[in-house]
This record gives C-alpha cells, structure tokens and sequence, in this order.
C-alpha cells in the first residue's frame, strides 16, 4: 500500500489558500517553543495564527510550565508585530492518566502515543470548531519520533467529526526538523529531553 505524502497534500493546500483574498485562520496545537518555531514561521504567511497550549501530558507540573512560558518568550520575540495569538488550558494531568489508563508500559511511540495524539487533537478540534477557526493542525509531526501517518489519520477523522478543515502536514520533511533546531539555537530555546510523560523520561530523547 502506497503511503500517502501528507507534504504534498499540505503544499497543494497553501497554494490554494494563497490565493483567496484574505489569510483564514488556523488553531494550531502547540507542544512547545521549540517544535513550534520552524511551523509558525512557514505558516504566518498562509494563516491567521491562534497557538493552543494544551498538553495535559507533560509532567510534572513544573516542566509543564516551562515549555508553556518559553512558548510565549519565543512568541513575543518572534511575532514583534503581535499577530500570533495564544491559548493556555488549565493544566490537567488526571485527563492524560485516564486516556492511558492500562497503556502505561506501551512502548515508546506506540499504542499509548497514539491515544496522546488522539487526546490533544480532539480537544484541538472541538476547541476549532466552537470558535469557528477556518483549519486547525499540530506541530507534533515535526518530530522524528512522532507518526505523522497517524497524527493526520486522527486529524482527517476529527475534521470529519467536528466539520473543520485540518491541515495535513508532515513538518519534518524537507528539513523542517532542521530549521527548527536552527532558530532553536538562534532564539536559544530551551529543549527538552523527553516528549513530555513521565513514561518517555527514561527515553531521554531530544524533541
């Protein structure tokens, strides 16, 4: 089965988009600065961006904190011109725990992942579709550990749930991991060393 190149599919939309008379807007789940940078920058000419902070997965509290108060340092610097919006849940970590309840020792990017994914879009979604936002869509996919497959499999389900547009990415392709370690350093981003949960801490792997 030949695999879909959400890329593609993603490029094929802005062109569209570039073409109407006025930027729509896109809610854009945000897991923290770093992943963020590169999306923002290829996305602001394209959209009217509204960043939502909804990561109830990430432990402890404190951690949680941080990446959500570099998030906006990186905004007000990045976006001089105040043309970025932000959106900050209530921290939730009960709501992870029980959408992974019995997953715990899932390995790494597997089934418990997957439901992470589906937690943060759903809620993306729902959150989309009450604000009348035109698209929305998340940075995850730019990670090398993140499965873009799934991540816009979820997204084109919930886009069908909720009637709002998702925008298919893999954001990692053509060197968007890259670029997003290179504004990293440039804005000297704080970078964590795990995805976010306490059960990926000991794989100390760098988003």
């Amino acid at each position: 089965m030949m695999k879909i190149n959400y890329q593609n599919m993603m490029e094929e939309e802005l062109k569209k988009i570039k073409d109407l008379p006025k930027k729509p807007s896109l809610l854009l789940h945000a897991c923290c600065a770093p992943c963020s940078s590169y999306i923002i920058e290829l996305l602001r000419d394209y959209f009217n961006i509204t960043l939502y902070f909804y990561n109830p997965n990430i432990y402890p509290k404190e951690e949680h904190d941080r990446r959500l108060n570099e998030l906006k340092l990186f905004v007000e610097r990045f976006d001089s011109n105040n043309n970025i919006n932000l959106i900050a849940e209530k921290y939730t970590p009960m709501e992870f725990a029980s959408c992974v309840s019995g997953l715990e020792d899932e390995r790494e990017g597997g089934a418990r992942c997957f439901k992470c994914y589906d937690l943060r879009l759903s809620r993306t979604a729902v959150r989309a579709s009450e604000d009348k936002f035109d698209y929305f869509c998340t940075t995850l996919s730019i990670s090398p550990h993140k499965n873009a497959e799934k991540i816009n499999k979820i997204g084109k389900e919930l886009a069908d749930i909720y009637d709002v547009k998702f925008l298919f990415s893999n954001f990692k392709k053509k060197n968007g991991f890259k670029r997003s370690l290179e504004i990293s350093k440039d804005f000297d981003l704080y970078r964590q060393e795990y995805c976010g949960c306490e059960y990926s801490m000991s794989n100390e792997v760098s988003e």
